[in-house]
């Protein structure tokens, strides 16, 4: 099957972070095209895909070979090659790519330093260039980084046919092979870019919590607090965030605060309002003084 595509593959100088991004009018793209793995590396596989290229490059990379060496090694044997569209990145940030002559125009790659941005069946030339100058112009977390290189691709006209699907996938410097920093997906939508957008900001969201949550444990009440007031606001229509953060809030001093935003959570769900009954203060020291400032009632489940 080909498979209309554009993706980039990077690794972050700040950071050490290694990623991949896809964005392609096919069902469930990053079951096929994105790999990485933490400390090694990060692979795209498109066009006429194989899969197997991801696992193995990593592997390559693992063993020693350089980026270059371990992709041509395996174009060398492969019969399909001019149709394949394949780039590595490795954990020192070295680069290669290829794109077969066999590969729908508009069809190409753009190098710089540390990622490589490539694309195939595009409905304009310039859509890997776009990807290149907004990655490498871009700051902040590689995650968006790498969201703003596929936003710039569709900006350009995407691929020919659409869209349908997209992915994100980022791995720290070093970490257990199955570790991820990030992985979402979008498998199939209308519009798959906004939808990671919101998952890469739900996803943040829900990160500053289990920070709020470990901070708050030992005792660093103000800390936790700024944090679930930040994945509130981050995702302002997310019962649990609105809850949690509330309850949270509110343990730090800041009743009135906590008080609306459980408040919010119950009006979105009602089921929230029996949860803060329930809630004792060995879980939840917060919860009390919402309840009071809610005219709730605390009673045991």
């Amino acid at each position: 099957m080909r498979r209309g595509t554009y993706s980039i593959v990077a690794r972050d100088a700040d950071s050490g972070q290694l990623g991949v991004a896809v964005q392609s009018h096919w069902f469930s793209v990053g079951s096929v095209v994105s790999w990485a793995e933490p400390g090694v590396g990060a692979v795209a596989t498109q066009s006429v895909a194989e899969p197997a290229y991801g696992p193995r490059l990593l592997e390559l990379l693992r063993g020693g070979d350089s980026p270059s060496t371990a992709l041509q090694g395996l174009l060398d044997a492969d019969d399909q090659a001019r149709f394949r569209q394949v780039a590595v990145v490795d954990s020192a940030g070295r680069v290669a790519v290829h794109t077969g002559e066999g590969c729908i125009p508009f069809a190409g790659d753009a190098k710089g330093e540390g990622f490589s941005a490539q694309a195939n069946m595009m409905a304009s030339s310039r859509v890997w260039r776009a990807m290149a100058e907004t990655f490498s112009s871009s700051d902040g977390p590689l995650a968006r980084r790498l969201l703003a290189a596929l936003r710039a691709a569709e900006d350009e006209g995407g691929d020919v046919r659409g869209r349908q699907s997209a992915a994100l996938v980022v791995v720290e410097p070093e970490g257990e092979p199955w570790e991820r920093a990030v992985e979402l997906r979008v498998e199939d939508d209308p519009e798959p870019l906004d939808q990671l957008a919101r998952l890469v900001d739900l996803r943040e969201a829900y990160s500053l919590a289990n920070e709020a949550d470990k901070l708050g444990a030992s005792g660093r009440h103000e800390e936790a607090g700024e944090r679930f007031v930040r994945a509130s606001q981050l995702s302002p229509d997310n019962p649990e965030l609105l809850f949690w953060g509330g309850v949270g809030v509110a343990q730090t001093g800041n009743v009135e605060l906590g008080a609306q935003l459980v408040g919010r959570a119950i009006e979105l769900n009602p089921g929230w309002r029996e949860l803060l009954v329930r809630l004792e203060p060995e879980i939840a020291p917060g919860a009390e003084p919402v309840r009071k400032a809610l005219g709730i009632e605390g009673t045991k489940a």
